[in-house]
């Protein structure tokens, strides 16, 4: 599905740069890409997390799985080939926020190492950090509010990862984010610690 099928086409440069407007905003652009079982925290970190460098005078915006399936992705399912499109899609958007200058998390399984490095590739260097949320699959069936754990070991939902489809952690992922051994305060402190300490915060 990666394939373009639009010809004759040129990427037009405003007379805006990203780095007037990174600038402008006092951060850079980059991606956090929150990967993990469903259930691990990945959306609640990132919406505590968004809030957190908001309230320090950040622009972020939260990418989240369910919220992107509403509109951009609702054509796509859940087998192989629509999880590597639905991740490729968002990979595309992410870089356009960057562009902006805009600090993103995104909250996707994205169950697949390939597709994870795909949009690494993709982005300019510096522009994406991997961060595993961590959580055993126990924890992540504990915190199961809506029951897809439930309804995945009874086989009314098929391709369910972590029960009847594939998870493959980080092979080197920047964050490590243990919701298993800390709160969500602790979780969020370590991500905005982490975009400090690597010169993102510019101001």
């Amino acid at each position: 599905m990666s394939d373009s099928k639009s010809t004759h086409i040129t990427w037009h440069e405003g007379d805006v740069t990203r780095d007037d407007r990174e600038k402008r905003l006092g951060q850079r652009g980059v991606t956090i890409w929150l990967t993990g079982l469903s259930g691990s925290g990945k959306s609640t970190v990132a919406v505590a997390a968004e809030k957190e460098l908001l309230s320090q005078g950040r622009v972020a915006y939260v990418l989240d799985g369910d919220n992107v399936r509403h509109g951009l992705n609702s054509n796509l399912g859940f087998s192989p080939d629509d999880r590597t499109e639905n991740i490729r899609r968002i990979g595309e958007v992410a870089k356009l926020f960057n562009n902006a200058g805009i600090i993103v998390l995104t909250a996707f399984i994205s169950p697949y190492r390939a597709d994870r490095d795909a949009v690494r590739e993709k982005m300019d260097d510096g522009d994406f950090i991997e961060a595993y949320v961590a959580a055993s699959l126990e924890t992540c069936e504990s915190r199961d509010v809506k029951g897809l754990y439930k309804k995945a070991r009874a086989g009314e939902i098929p391709e369910f990862t972590g029960i009847s489809a594939p998870y493959e952690e980080p092979a080197k992922a920047e964050l490590v984010i243990d919701t298993d051994g800390q709160s969500v305060e602790q979780s969020v402190a370590q991500l905005v610690g982490y975009l400090q300490e690597k010169g993102y915060l510019t101001r």
